[in-house]
């Protein structure tokens, strides 16, 4: 679509996805998304960091026209999913001079899942450089953010870090450089929740290598560029950090109304409490805006019915998408109504192996609620007001 200089010889040539609403079936993407693809021009060699989507291939190939580029030595694979690697085959056709450059991994990867063929690899090791005259390319080894073989790229002279997801945000925005924190920022913090925030120990473990370089700009896989790297190392600091907020998240779901009027008054219980909620009427959530939710909060409590004799099918998605996350929430609550029985609670505790909170008595009620059942809620509203205090977020 469009070429651009992001430092000296280093240029944008990756595309902008305008339309795209869902990613992998699963992470909504409101704003879009880009994908981010370098090019790298050495007096004496050409490198392309990454590629782009399948999809927006031509838009790649338009671009290296634009940029007149008649060859490419090296082909840096940072990550080998579709949307960094799909267009690796093309571009390496394209290109049959060009030696693909990544770890030991990655070249797994590329080789049974793009059908590169292991001849054309270069498998590098952490720290390792690749001198391209006048740039020189450092590479350092980060597995899980979010793959085994990720890895990111840093242009020494230039103190460039092209950070692979790492740092990203899902966002079509036609503006290279970031001029609108407070927007990115929530991009980024969403993208954060959805896909790094599982692997929390990982990244703060890689955080203490990039803290080693010196950076004068950050060119993530997807959304805007950073040149102002510490707003967004700032906010990796934050939410890999093992401090929670005074939040409380609820997820909840209600079939004929009981489970409902729970939230309802739990929510305004915490309120006067001095407590920050934030519900999520599981039937209308953007799973996104929940997982985003998560990156803070130190309770999370769960509202559903029993469906039968097991928790709503809503409930059980959202307690295994909390599961899956693995927020640094210090403590869990059940909150909702049953018919005639079940195993809602025991089900809804027994999916929640990763993660280690202190699980807090549930207020679970047959039929609608009535006074005792509120006197229980104020209990609950009261246990997560002290156990907030405990921890020092709540005064």
């Amino acid at each position: 679509m469009v070429v651009r200089e992001i430092a000296p010889s280093i240029y944008s040539v990756g595309a902008l996805d305008f339309d795209r609403r869902l990613f992998d079936s699963l992470i909504p993407l409101p704003q879009g998304t880009s994908y981010n693809s370098y090019l790298v021009k050495g007096t004496k060699k050409t490198a392309l960091i990454d590629t782009v989507d399948p999809t927006t291939e031509i838009d790649l190939v338009t671009n290296l026209v634009k940029a007149k580029v008649d060859t490419i030595d090296y082909l840096v694979v940072n990550h080998a999913e579709q949307d960094h690697s799909g267009s690796l085959p093309m571009i390496a056709e394209l290109f049959p001079q060009a030696k693909v450059v990544t770890n030991e991994k990655c070249v797994d990867m590329v080789t049974h899942l793009l059908d590169i063929g292991s001849e054309r690899c270069v498998v590098i090791k952490d720290r390792e450089t690749l001198d391209l005259g006048g740039k020189t390319l450092e590479f350092l080894i980060t597995p899980w953010v979010h793959w085994p073989e990720t890895m990111l790229t840093y242009a020494r002279e230039d103190r460039v870090l092209f950070s692979c997801d790492l740092f990203g945000s899902h966002m079509a925005e036609s503006t290279l450089l970031v001029n609108d924190w407070k927007m990115v920022y929530q991009s980024a913090k969403r993208y954060y929740a959805e896909i790094m925030m599982p692997f929390t120990s990982s990244i703060r473990e890689h955080m203490q290598k990039i803290d080693t370089l010196e950076i004068a700009m950050i060119a993530p896989s997807h959304g805007p560029v950073y040149r102002e790297p510490r707003l967004i190392l700032d906010a990796y600091r934050d939410w890999t950090g093992g401090q929670v907020k005074n939040e409380v998240v609820i997820p909840y779901v209600s079939m004929h109304g009981s489970t409902e009027k729970m939230v309802d008054y739990l929510t305004g219980a915490l309120i006067e409490r001095g407590i920050r909620v934030l519900p999520f009427n599981l039937v209308v959530t953007d799973i996104g805006e929940l997982a985003m939710a998560l990156v803070d909060a130190a309770t999370v409590v769960i509202g559903t019915p029993t469906v039968i004799f097991g928790p709503h099918p809503q409930a059980v998605y959202a307690t295994y998408l909390v599961n899956l996350l693995r927020p640094k929430t210090r403590f869990v609550s059940v909150i909702g109504s049953y018919g005639w029985g079940g195993r809602t609670i025991e089900i809804l505790k027994g999916m929640l192996t990763r993660m280690e909170p202190e699980l807090l008595d549930p207020v679970y009620i047959k039929g609608a609620p009535g006074v005792k059942d509120l006197k229980q809620l104020d209990l609950l509203a009261d246990a997560i007001a002290s156990k907030h205090r405990e921890i020092g977020v709540l005064t």
